[in-house]
This record gives structure tokens, C-alpha cells and sequence, in this order.
């Protein structure tokens, strides 16, 4: 404890605790893009591109691997929390835009740990057989699950990502379970396997439908940048991330493929494109002895390690922001005794049980976090280029030129309407930005009135860094 009270002693915030080494972190990356997409969105894909579901996965994952390379240049050349909002500071010196991008990616975590906590709360009435109905039950069991999420991430990452490993194992699982469900039908003959390569895209031609399904398909390939947000809590970052992310996109993408893959062979894609539950369908269909209640189970853990590791992003990432000093310092207090951000913890929090209070479920919630997300993407890979201008003295890892600039190009294709993607999700994602304008608005009055701004962007750059590392 000496060096808490060291700490206290001089009046300043304690650093984060580096506990997360290479094992823990290529779970917490795995699990956290595996997350609730693939257990919901399968069926989804498969209605807008037909058998040929794994094209667009495969497409997703490309995408993602681009992006990924040029989140690793700016993670291992500043590794600290903030992620995205830090990078677009650093490159453009632009507070607003520098709050809209935080906002947008705080956004797409909150709400999404939001959903996946009334889609816990619903998988925990089908596998108990529960009639939590759809109003005052429902919801309460997913508040009480929300606070139970806060618990943990109050207690220390230490306990939020080792419990992550639990969940993904668990949640990978169900994924190898359906796979093997995949193989088994494969060897007795069971399953149409032709249809893997079929095209149903209705008035689309065939790249359309990808187009399309691959606006989808990439909200399942998110994920991967949550964990730069956890940088300061990393033993040798500039290291050892290059190979984890790296290795989490490619273990991920391959689970992907085979899952669409024996998911297309064994169910009808009219059939599979019905519900929110197409796995589950395909566990009756491929195992009918196997006990879908347990894959109830499954699919309940695998939504809590969504909204687990969606939190924990979140609140390092408004901690980040706070160090930066573009929005207010409190957000940035770490709790003397367990070493977490337990301000930012508990404001994420309040916004979470706000959004599972007044906000019911959005159809397009999958596509609009996308969308959010893509946008983001856009002005990081454009990020990468402009810092190129802006040396560190530590070495890290430099992604090819082209990378970033096909990264910014395709996600930036992938927001505009060309997609044919859905109106409502811009309707959202509108919605949701305004929301972050005005809160923008109301913090930059008063941050003026108290006489407390953000660096200018030339300001010394002895934040950039990193803390020795344990």
C-alpha cells in the first residue's frame, strides 16, 4: 500500500494497475467481439445474402483487420486509455469533434451493454422457464443484472477480465457446439451443404446483398477496439498487442465462417431469418437430443459478457478522456483502494440504467451501432495518417501506408446510404449525436465559465509517454 499512500500524499490520482498480460487480453479481445452479435445476427445476414452467409462475415472480418492495423500503430504508439477520442485529440487539436467521437463510441458500448442486459434478462425467463413477461419484470431483473455489471467493475479489472474468461469460454463453447453440431451432420450426410454457395438477394445484384449484409455482419467483427481502452492496465502494451489482436481477429473470423456455414446447411434460411434466436434453431434442427435449455444458458452468458466488457470499455474510456482534460477532471478520479475508475464507473452506470428505464428494445440497434462505430473507424484510419507528422522516442508497430487509407475508404463508403442500408439507423445514430451536441454544448459553457479548458492542441507533449510499464 506504500505507494497508495504515496500517492495520497502528493495529492495526485493513482496510475491504473497493469495486470492484464497476453493471455488476458487475447480473451478479453476474443470474447469481446464474439459477443451477443454472432448468437442474434446469423439469421439476419442470411435474409439479405442467402446461403452464401459467410461472404459477408469474411468481407466484415476484412474490413475489421484493416482498421485493426492502424488501431495497432496508435495503441502501441500511445498506449493509454481513451482509445479512438485520444487519437482523433492528437491528430486534429478539434475539441468537438474530439467529444463526438468519445460520445459516438461510448454511445454504441452503453447502449449496447443496455440491450444485452434486457436480452439477459429474457434469456434468463426461457431458461428457467420464468414468465418475466415483457414490462416491469423484465426490466427489473435487467437493472438488478446492470448494477451487478457496476459491482465488478467497481471491485477492479482484475475481477471484470477474469470473469470475462469464464464468460468466453463459455460463450465459445456454445459457438464450438454448433460447429461440432456442423461437422456431425456433415459426416452422417445430414444438411444441405450445396446451398453455402448460393446467392439469394432478392432485386440486389450479388455484390449488393453483400453490401448490405455486410453492414450487419460487421456489427458481430466489433469489438476489437474496446480493448486499446484498457492500454493503461496492460503490462508491456507496445509489445504484446500487435500478436493479440491480431490472433483475437483471426481465431474470431474463423468461428464466424464455420458457425454461418453449418447454420445455412442445417436450417432453412427462411426458417433461420425468424427470431432473434437462429443457434438455437439450429441446436433443435442438427441435435434434436440436445438440451436446448443448457444453449439458453449459453446464449444468457454470452449477452452479460457483452454488456461486461461494453462497460468496462466505457468507463475507461470517459477516465481517458478526463486525463486529457476534455471533459471534466472528476471523471478522471481513481479510487485510492482498488485502483479503478469508480467516477467515470458510476456516470456510465446512471446512463446505462437511464437507457434499460426509458429506452424498449430497437430493431435496428445491431446496425446503428455499426454505423456509429464505422464512422469512427473512418476518422481513426484518417487519424493514423496525419500523426505519421508526430514522432515518439519508444519503438511500435507501423501499419503499410495503403492500409489506413483503403481502412478510411471502405468504412467510409460502408456509413454512406449507398449501402441501402436501412433509413431508421440513421434516424438513431440522428438522434443519438444530437444528444451528444447539446451535452457538448453544456459542457463546454462550463468548462468556460469556471475558467477550466482543455490544453490547446501544440501544448507540451509529456502525456504522450507511456508509464513505465510492469
Amino acid at each position: 500500500m506504500a505507494d497508495v499512500t504515496a500517492d495520497s500524499a502528493a495529492g495526485e490520482q493513482p496510475q491504473l494497475k497493469r495486470v492484464i498480460g497476453p493471455g488476458l487480453l487475447l480473451l478479453f479481445v476474443v470474447g469481446d467481439i464474439l459477443g451477443s452479435g454472432v448468437y442474434s445476427l446469423t439469421g439476419k445476414v442470411a435474409e439479405e445474402v442467402g446461403g452464401a452467409v459467410w461472404v459477408p462475415f469474411l468481407v466484415a472480418f476484412l474490413v475489421a483487420l484493416v482498421t485493426g492495423l492502424s488501431y495497432l500503430e496508435l495503441v502501441t504508439k500511445y498506449p493509454q486509455a481513451a482509445g479512438a477520442a485520444l487519437y482523433t485529440h492528437k491528430a486534429f487539436g478539434v475539441h468537438f469533434l474530439t467529444f463526438m467521437v468519445a460520445f459516438a463510441v461510448m454511445s454504441s458500448g452503453i447502449t449496447s451493454a443496455s440491450t444485452a442486459a434486457r436480452a439477459f434478462a429474457a434469456n434468463v425467463g426461457e431458461a428457467f422457464e420464468i414468465d418475466l413477461g415483457t414490462g416491469a419484470g423484465l426490466t427489473l431483473v435487467a437493472l438488478a443484472f446492470m448494477l451487478m455489471v457496476a459491482a465488478i467493475n467497481l471491485r477492479g479489472v482484475s475481477e471484470g477480465v477474469k470473469l470475462n474468461v469464464l464468460l468466453t469460454c463459455v460463450e465459445l463453447t456454445g459457438l464450438l457446439i454448433v460447429i461440432g453440431i456442423g461437422l456431425w451432420a456433415l459426416g452422417f450426410g445430414n444438411g444441405d451443404f450445396s446451398r453455402i454457395t448460393e446467392f439469394e438477394t432478392g432485386d440486389r445484384s450479388a455484390v449488393g446483398g453483400v453490401v448490405v449484409a455486410t453492414t450487419l455482419a460487421f456489427y458481430a467483427m466489433v469489438g476489437f477496439e474496446d480493448s486499446v481502452n484498457m492500454a493503461e492496465e496492460c503490462k508491456q502494451p507496445s509489445r504484446i498487442f500487435p500478436k493479440v489482436l491480431l490472433a483475437g481477429l483471426l481465431i474470431t473470423a474463423l468461428v464466424y465462417v464455420l458457425v454461418a456455414i453449418t447454420a445455412v446447411a442445417l436450417v432453412p434460411i427462411a426458417d433461420l431469418a425468424k427470431g432473434d434466436t437462429p443457434l438455437l434453431k439450429v441446436v433443435e434442427i442438427g441435435a434434436p437430443a440436445f438440451p436446448t435449455h443448457i444453449f439458453a444458458i449459453i446464449s444468457m452468458f454470452a449477452v452479460a459478457n457483452t454488456a461486461l466488457i461494453n462497460m468496462l470499455m466505457a468507463s475507461r474510456l470517459l477516465y481517458g478522456l478526463a486525463k486529457q482534460r476534455v471533459i471534466p477532471r472528476p471523471l478522471g478520479n481513481v479510487n485510492h483502494a482498488r485502483r479503478t475508475p469508480h467516477v467515470a464507473i458510476l456516470f456510465t452506470t446512471a446512463l446505462a440504467l437511464g437507457l434499460i428505464l426509458f429506452v424498449g428494445k430497437v430493431a435496428e440497434l445491431g446496425g446503428t451501432t455499426a454505423l456509429l462505430l464505422l464512422a469512427v473507424f473512418t476518422v481513426v484510419n484518417i487519424a493514423v495518417l496525419v500523426l505519421r507528422r508526430d514522432p515518439v522516442e519508444h519503438d511500435h508497430f507501423r501499419t503499410p501506408t495503403v492500409l489506413p487509407v483503403v481502412g478510411a475508404l471502405t468504412c467510409g463508403f460502408l456509413v454512406t446510404p449507398f449501402t441501402d442500408r436501412n433509413p431508421n439507423q440513421y434516424a438513431i445514430a440522428g438522434v443519438l449525436l444530437a444528444i451528444g451536441v447539446g451535452l457538448w454544448a453544456i459542457n463546454y459553457f462550463v468548462l468556460r465559465a469556471s475558467g477550466s479548458t482543455p490544453p490547446p492542441p501544440n501544448a507540451p507533449k509529456a502525456d504522450i509517454t507511456p508509464a513505465p510499464e510492469s
